[in-house]
């Protein structure tokens, strides 16, 4: 299977890669990493989120091309170019009809159509760790780095159908890109924010939302007694349980 890490960070890809193979391990099932190969450094608001959709959709008809690809997950929490590798379109959540490029600024790409489908499953992380963090009923919240990804995060969550099990979301202070620099720092505030969602929320689970953010949600899934969700290990296990399934 393919990993298409939406941001621009090979650094990410990498690491998002490696926790996929040890999510991976005893399948038989190999997984290799790409990058968009233009697009947003990182994922931080509705604009950039739709920015990155046109750089996932053609990292991933590339690895397709390329061969060797039985599957499809898209690295990012919310999802961008999900939809449009099913052959489903979305409006912009922005409302912006312009793509982004940093160099240039933007330029015109118009509303998110339909697309031809892909032939091989296409999950995204944040719809598989919503969905394991909301099975049997389990109310869950999620903790992340994204403020301004609020009213996008609700929105998913809404059209997953998760609403009624859904206690809200909380998120870390100050910039997630000074927080991404700092991983010990970028630790004790995720936990903060699970303790919050736990303590103040009253959450069963909870989603940690981002795929930059794995290995911190590693790390609190060993530390916390509540159930921590780590998006992408939870897209690789619904990608299993897909590939397995008799056709």
């Amino acid at each position: 299977m393919v990993l298409v890490n939406p941001n621009t960070s090979a650094a990410t890809t990498r690491m998002m890669t490696a926790l996929a193979r040890r999510a991976l391990t005893g399948t038989g099932l190999r997984v290799r990493g790409v990058t968009a190969a233009d697009g947003p450094p990182m994922l931080t608001d509705p604009h950039t989120l739709d920015a990155a959709v046109p750089y996932v959709v053609a990292a991933a008809h590339a690895a397709l091309a390329s061969g060797d690809c039985a599957a499809l997950i898209v690295a990012a929490f919310g999802d961008p170019g999900v939809p449009e590798l099913r052959g489903r379109g979305l409006g912009r959540t922005t409302g912006d009809t312009t793509a982004y490029d940093a160099g240039a600024g933007p330029g015109p790409l118009g509303p998110r159509a339909a697309t031809t489908p892909v032939p091989v499953p296409v999950v995204g992380i944040g719809e598989a760790a919503l969905a394991e963090a909301a099975a049997d009923g389990r109310r869950f919240g999620i903790a992340t780095t994204t403020p301004r990804l609020a009213g996008s995060i609700a929105a998913h969550v809404e059209r997953l159908g998760l609403a009624p099990s859904y206690t809200g979301t909380r998120f870390t202070a100050g910039a997630p890109e000074r927080l991404a620099a700092r991983p010990e720092s970028l630790l004790a505030a995720l936990e903060a924010a699970v303790r919050a969602c736990v303590v103040r929320d009253g959450a069963e689970a909870v989603v940690i939302g981002g795929g930059p953010l794995g290995e911190a949600a590693e790390v609190l899934r060993s530390r916390l007694a509540v159930a921590v969700v780590a998006p992408v290990p939870a897209a690789c296990r619904r990608i299993a349980r897909m590939l397995a399934a008799p056709s």
